[in-house]
């Protein structure tokens, strides 16, 4: 990627960056995030929470975007980024180092260093929201967002899907043949240029109990490469 196109990406993404972080499209989720950053949770009474729409952030020339459900409450809507300061995010950073598409193990806060490469990540909802439960018609509205993003991000030929509830996301935006194909553990379809693949969630009611193991993850970051850079993305 020339300098100059990488200049007008980055400037193009930052734009969108301050729309995102401007939306109050869903009053319910307006609301609960905003409440959060208000009654904090004890452990961060210090901490001034972010309290906001949360950005993708990654690579600009990534090839395998991330697609997770929504921000943490304590999390993601604390620290400014998304998967950023919680369980999820320590087991998905700590993946994404082991597997080389982020420079460091952890991930704290926007502002701690973390660089990724070949990797953008995104949530399907970009607010807290209560229960850390969207709305089918949450997940709707904020689609558009997501869409934005892909289009700004040319070179993405994966969308790994953490979850149900962003594979469900991912088929309304990028409509693969019907019929649709079912959610699960390394599942794949094409999507036109793109694939989709599955990966549950690295919840902590996932990984805790096993449904999610450190290999596993491994195995599907790896296979994310592997269809990223395989003879369709030349």
């Amino acid at each position: 990627m020339s300098r100059p196109r990488s200049a007008r990406l980055a400037g193009r993404l930052t734009a969108l960056e301050r729309e995102i972080t401007a939306c109050r499209r869903c009053a319910r989720l307006v609301c609960w995030r905003e409440k959060v950053a208000r009654d904090k949770r004890t452990a961060f009474a210090g901490e001034e929470y972010w309290g906001r729409p949360i950005p993708g952030f990654g690579d600009p020339a990534a090839r395998v975007l991330l697609l997770g459900l929504a921000p943490a409450a304590h999390g993601a809507n604390r620290t400014g980024r998304v998967f950023t300061g919680d369980r999820s995010g320590d087991f998905l950073f700590a993946a994404l180092h082991r597997t080389g598409f982020a420079s460091q193990p952890t991930s704290t806060h926007r502002d701690d260093g973390l660089a990724l490469t070949g990797a953008w990540i995104t949530a399907a909802v970009r607010c807290a929201p209560p229960a850390n439960k969207p709305t089918p018609a949450e997940r709707d509205t904020c689609l558009p967002w997501t869409a934005a993003e892909l289009a700004l991000l040319g070179e993405v030929r994966v969308v790994l899907c953490l979850g149900a509830f962003g594979w469900a996301a991912a088929l309304r935006l990028l409509e693969p043949s019907r019929p649709w194909p079912r959610f699960g553990h390394g599942a794949e379809a094409p999507a036109g240029e793109r694939t989709l693949l599955g990966c549950f969630h690295p919840s902590q009611q996932n990984t805790f109990t096993g449904v999610l193991t450190e290999p596993m993850i491994d195995a599907v970051l790896l296979r994310a490469r592997e269809l990223a850079d395989g003879p369709a993305s030349r």
